[in-house]
């Protein structure tokens, strides 16, 4: 137990708690020295009003006997005070606490600027608490991991980069390790036949993190266009930037290109739309990308679980589509491939915006850390990643198969739309079926879902539950696949 010198040793002398309206606890097992300690306690005391202004304070002698200290240790404390303006002193008229170390109550309450508007929680989901089966989507399992692969990586990158094990080393490259740019830019080639090269790959904290970047490159106040229903927390990093964002609508062919206004950016996810999960026809495909040329703009495509295909013939990234070569920046993200816990995404950008980027991420927070980099490098060129996105797949592709298999009584009353493809798929339902009733009778049976409401910026809602399937077994896909046909049947 620690030391703790909160009574005098002596009984009948008057301990701390008498003389000053504040405990003071002195705990001689901590590395703060004794006086920091004592000195810290009595400016939070004054701070907060404990001690009032002008409040005396007893002598050197009579508080280090009552905390059990050397009055060395008193005296240090003191001078501190004095010194920072918390106590004033003079000689022969003892010590006292000083009339503005007080903040008022109102200082306080308003200490923050009142041009400061705070925002509210982010749009995302949060930590899944409560108990039961969560149909997230976004969310990919870990359970095809090759633990010994992983475990080997991570060891390896440990002794690999200086630093890793002992102080030392540097930041590296804001852009990232050359050896996980040119490893990616391969990765991308085989798994989504986007050809490209190192130079052209920028290492990024997730897709957030890189639609944060190529923010700061737009012009202040720009227009984006956004998908709708769409990914609202990329909506809402594209508002904190300061643009102006206008909901696109979306149908069975993916985003509707037929009168799409100006702007500077429009932001799709083209191979499985987040969160309808259909995909964008490659006529619209095309028309985006004139649309793009005639309007000088740009365009984002965020390919965050195209990998994942189950069945359906793959159609090519907007990436590499003739003209797209300097409209388009591509997305891509590990976190659905490996693990959420790796926080490491990339963009494939034309050449002439790399340095933007790269400038950008040093400002932001610097680049990527290196150990991070190189195991995931190591995982890479060893193979270990394309043979865990084979086994990913068929994982996966259990998973499909089992929620289509159970979900299909239901039809044609009810749909199941953008099963062909990704992590998550959406039950489309009839109109006396409103989505946001059954979300909350499956949550009162232990079934956690979304609705297409929550994805809506404007206009009508479609009427869809959203099954992210990707963090669960077949056999919870199942179960809860059987709740959610008992409750749209009223059972």
């Amino acid at each position: 137990m620690p030391d703790l010198k909160t009574e005098p040793e002596t009984a009948g002398k008057a301990g701390p708690l008498d003389l000053l309206p504040v405990p003071l606890q002195l705990d001689r097992s901590a590395p703060i020295p004794l006086h920091r300690q004592l000195a810290g306690q009595v400016r939070m005391a004054a701070l907060s009003g404990a001690l009032p202004p002008n409040a005396p304070l007893p002598g050197s002698r009579t508080l280090a006997a009552a905390l059990g200290v050397t009055r060395g240790v008193v005296t240090l404390a003191l001078e501190e005070l004095i010194a920072d303006g918390t106590l004033e002193t003079r000689v022969g008229r003892g010590t006292w606490v000083a009339q503005g170390a007080a903040a008022t109550p109102r200082e306080r309450i308003t200490r923050l600027p009142a041009w400061l508007t705070l925002p509210g929680p982010a749009p995302i989901d949060g930590p899944t608490t409560a108990p039961g089966l969560h149909f997230r989507p976004g969310v990919a399992g870990t359970r095809v991991l090759d633990r010994k692969a992983w475990q080997t990586a991570w060891s390896q990158a440990a002794r690999m980069v200086p630093g890793a094990d002992a102080p030392g080393g540097d930041y590296g490259d804001p852009a990232g390790e050359p050896e996980l740019r040119s490893a990616l830019a391969a990765f991308v080639g085989r798994a989504r036949g986007l050809r490209t090269e190192a130079g052209r790959v920028v290492i990024t904290p997730g897709s957030l993190g890189a639609l944060g970047l190529i923010a700061r490159l737009l012009p202040p106040g720009s227009r984006v266009l956004v998908e709708n229903p769409g990914y609202r927390a990329a909506r809402q990093v594209l508002l904190d930037a300061g643009h102006e964002t206008v909901p696109v609508r979306v149908d069975g062919d993916g985003l509707v290109t037929g009168s799409l206004p100006p702007a500077r950016l429009a932001v799709v996810t083209p191979s499985h739309q987040y969160p309808l999960g259909v995909r964008m026809s490659l006529p619209r495909r095309l028309v985006l990308l004139r649309w793009a040329q005639i309007h000088d703009a740009l365009i984002v495509e965020d390919d965050y679980d195209g990998e994942f295909r189950y069945g359906a013939p793959p159609l090519p990234p907007l990436a590499s589509l003739e003209g797209a070569a300097d409209r388009v920046l591509y997305l891509g993200t590990l976190s659905k491939l490996l693990t959420p816990a790796v926080r490491t995404g990339f963009v494939v950008a034309p050449p002439a915006f790399v340095p933007a980027l790269t400038r950008a991420r040093a400002l932001a927070d610097g680049g990527h850390d290196r150990v991070t980099q190189a195991a995931l490098t190591l995982l890479i060129a060893g193979g270990h990643l394309d043979r865990h996105v084979r086994r990913a797949r068929r994982w996966h592709g259990e998973q499909q198969a089992a929620l289509a298999r159970t979900l299909a009584p239901l039809a044609p009353e009810a749909r199941l739309g953008g099963i062909e493809a990704g992590l998550h798929a959406c039950l489309h339902l009839p109109p006396n079926l409103p989505a946001g009733e059954l979300a909350a009778e499956l949550a009162r049976r232990g079934v956690y879902v979304s609705t297409a409401e929550s994805y809506t910026f404007a206009g009508e809602a479609p009427n869809a539950l959203v099954l992210g399937y990707g963090g669960l077994t077949v056999a919870e896909v199942e179960r809860g696949a059987r709740q959610i046909v008992r409750v749209v049947r009223g059972d």
